[in-house]
C-alpha cells in the first residue's frame, strides 16, 4: 500500500529496543554503542562472540541492557532463533538495523570472483530479507516497528567495480520499499540509510579510499539513527537518507513539511533526457 494515507496512519512509539546486525566493528560497532547512549536496549548480532561481548559491556556502562546473539545472517534457522532470543530477552524489537555486509573485488565484472560475488550476495541481501522478515510478524503484532538498511551511494549509480557490493545495496531499495509499501498502514517504517565513506577496515582496504582525508564521522550516521528511533522522522519512511550529507535538523525539517504523499528521496527510473532521433 501506498504512504499516501500517512495522516490517518497511527505511528509506532519511539523504539525502546534495537536489533544491530554487523555489530562486532565498524559502523555496527558505533551504531548500537550510540543506540545504547540515547537509552535503547540493544541485542547485538554478528559471527565474532568474543567482539560482540566486548560491544556488550560498552553497552552495559551506558546503564542499557545488551544481549550477544551469536549468527550467521545467511541461516534461515540462526537468525529466527537469534530474533525469538531478542524478543525474550528484551521484550521486543522495535527497530532493526541491517548493517552486516561485505564487499567483492574493485574490478570489472568479467574478472570478479563468482564465489566472493556470492558470499556478499548473500550476505548483504539474503542476511537483510532474512532480519526483516523475522522481525516484521513480531513489529506488526505491536503495533508497528522500524527496519534500517545500511545502504550506500553505489547501489544507486554505475560503478566499474564492486560488482556484487553495488548490486546488493541497490536490492536493499526494493527490500525497504517493499517493507514501506506493504507495512506502513500497519505501522512499519523502513529506511535506506547511506553512511558516507566510515573509516573502517572495510573502507581501509579499498583503492578507491586510499588517498582519502575527508570521512564521514560515525556520530553522522548514529544521529540520523536515534532519530528515526525516536519516530522524528516517520514520515520519511521509504526514503533514501544520506548521513555526512543530510543533517538530522534538514531530515526532521522535510519530515514536518510532508504530508506522507510519494515524496522524498527514492530510486526511481527517470524518463529519457534525449529526444529519439528524427
Amino acid at each position: 500500500m501506498s504512504s499516501s494515507a500517512a495522516g490517518h496512519v497511527l505511528p509506532p512509539p519511539p523504539a525502546g529496543t534495537a536489533l544491530v546486525t554487523g555489530a562486532s566493528r565498524g559502523i555496527g560497532r558505533h551504531l548500537a554503542v550510540g543506540l545504547a547512549d540515547a537509552g535503547l536496549d540493544v541485542a547485538v548480532l554478528a559471527r565474532d562472540g568474543d567482539r560482540l561481548r566486548e560491544v556488550a559491556q560498552e553497552i552495559a556502562s551506558h546503564g542499557r541492557k545488551a544481549l550477544v546473539l551469536t549468527a550467521d545472517v545467511t541461516d534461515a534457522d540462526a537468525v529466527a532463533r537469534a530474533v525469538a532470543t531478542a524478543e525474550s530477552e528484551l521484550g521486543s524489537v522495535d527497530l532493526l538495523v541491517n548493517n552486516a555486509g561485505l564487499i567483492d573485488g574493485e574490478v570489472p565484472l568479467w574478472e570478479a570472483d563468482p564465489e566472493e560475488v556470492r558470499q556478499v550476495l548473500e550476505v548483504n541481501v539474503y542476511g537483510a530479507f532474512l532480519l526483516a522478515r523475522a522481525v516484521a510478524p513480531g513489529m506488526l503484532a505491536r503495533g508497528g516497528g522500524r527496519v534500517i538498511d545500511l545502504s550506500s551511494g553505489a547501489g544507486t549509480r554505475d560503478m566499474d567495480g564492486t560488482v556484487g557490493y553495488n548490486a546488493a545495496k541497490t536490492a536493499l531499495f526494493r527490500i525497504g520499499g517493499g517493507l514501506h509499501e506493504a507495512g506502513f498502514e500497519r505501522g512499519l517504517r523502513a529506511f535506506e540509510l547511506a553512511p558516507g565513506v566510515v573509516a573502517t577496515d572495510m573502507t581501509a582496504s579499498m583503492i578507491a579510499h586510499a588517498d582519502r582525508t575527508d570521512w564521514t564521522p560515525p556520530e553522522a550516521v548514529t544521529e540520523i539513527a536515534v532519530a528515526i528511533a525516536a519516530g522524528d522522522l516517520d514520515r520519511l519512511s521509504g526514503c533514501y537518507l544520506r548521513a555526512g550529507t543530510d543533517t538530522v535538523d534538514e531530515l526532521r525539517a522535510r519530515a514536518a513539511a510532508t504530508d506522507g504523499a510519494e515524496t522524498g528521496r527514492r530510486l526511481r527510473v527517470t524518463d529519457w533526457e534525449i529526444p529519439p532521433a528524427r
